[in-house]
């Protein structure tokens, strides 16, 4: 990244969710911990899914990129947040800043494609049982998959060019735990409308059209379902889509807020971001373990496996 037009200004000041020490060291404590449930939840998916011959089907294959994802996306924010916890400096260099919006901006933007991928993979599942596997191919999972990861990387391109063409010689604190666009917009002494129009548009086309990809799959998938005679079989269906259905509503309901609220620095603006890049990927292999039956008894197998060989 070419960072010629940031001379004036070389790092911001992150003034993070507290001043106070003590509150400073309790909340330090805790995204500790929770950052390491995050690792090892999400790990422990991924190693579950890729060991156990039972998972290797395209709902599992598009959720382990789902829980490498939410590796990407915690560690792209957490470990910073942690280190300006425990440092007096509490202090980023704009091209580290740069780089920490991309990379949430790759993270989260291939979630939100994943998300409407899985959604469309359930109605698959839903509305053309019989015909599954004849749709579902190895080639157009991993095509999609590839689609979400490259249609994410040309808007974070997209946006993060814009803003490095900003100037930044106003104030450097920026009123928030780490690097996001919108809080970059109130710092620059340079015009930002092209940026805003670029972030707004990127915002809108690619949130609210994965978001309507995600109903459009979910309206078919209740008309199916509501179709069914028997009670018991149409709670088995919705069963398949409740632990979907949580973690799309955790992100998109979060992410929205964010974005669309304006930037103050506000407590709540804080907790929704919290919310979003910290416990959202934490929440997301609870959901898909604890709410699975499959992935259950797939952990069941794998412990009796290792028990076997001690």
């Amino acid at each position: 990244m070419a960072l010629g037009n940031h001379s004036t200004i070389t790092e911001f000041i992150l003034l993070g969710l507290s001043a106070d020490p003590h509150i400073q060291a309790l909340l330090f404590v805790l995204f500790l911990v929770i950052y390491l449930l995050t690792l090892m939840g999400n790990l422990t998916m991924l190693l579950v899914i890729r060991t156990d011959s039972h998972l290797h089907t395209p709902m599992y294959f598009f959720l382990s990129h789902l829980s490498f994802l939410d590796l990407c996306y915690s560690s792209a924010t957490v470990p910073k947040l942690l280190e300006s916890l425990l440092s007096q400096k509490k202090t980023i260099s704009v091209g580290c800043c740069l780089a920490q919006v991309f990379f949430v901006f790759v993270t989260g933007g291939t979630e939100g494609f994943l998300l409407s991928v899985m959604s469309y993979d359930r109605y698959v599942a839903i509305c053309h049982s019989l015909h599954y596997g004849q749709i579902m191919t190895n080639r157009l999972c991993n095509s999609l998959v590839c689609g979400s990861w490259s249609l994410s990387l040309l808007d974070a391109f997209i946006n993060i060019l814009q803003a490095m063409s900003l100037d930044f010689c106003e104030n450097q604190s920026i009123p928030h735990y780490s690097c996001e666009l919108p809080s970059l917009f109130p710092l620059s002494c340079s015009d930002v409308s092209n940026s805003f129009t670029v972030l707004l548009c990127s915002s809108l086309v690619h949130g609210f059209g994965t978001c309507l990809l995600i109903v459009f799959s979910y309206a078919l998938i209740a008309s199916t379902i509501l179709s069914i005679s028997s009670s018991s079989d149409r709670g088995k269906a919705f069963s398949t889509c409740s632990s979907h259905l949580t973690a799309i509503l955790l992100f998109y309901c979060s992410g929205f807020l964010r974005y669309l609220m304006p930037t103050s620095g506000s407590p709540l603006e804080l907790i929704v971001s919290v919310q979003y890049s910290v416990v959202t990927p934490l929440l997301n292999p609870l959901i898909y373990s604890l709410r699975n039956n499959e992935v259950k008894a797939a952990l069941r197998r794998i412990f009796r496996k290792y028990l076997q060989y001690r």
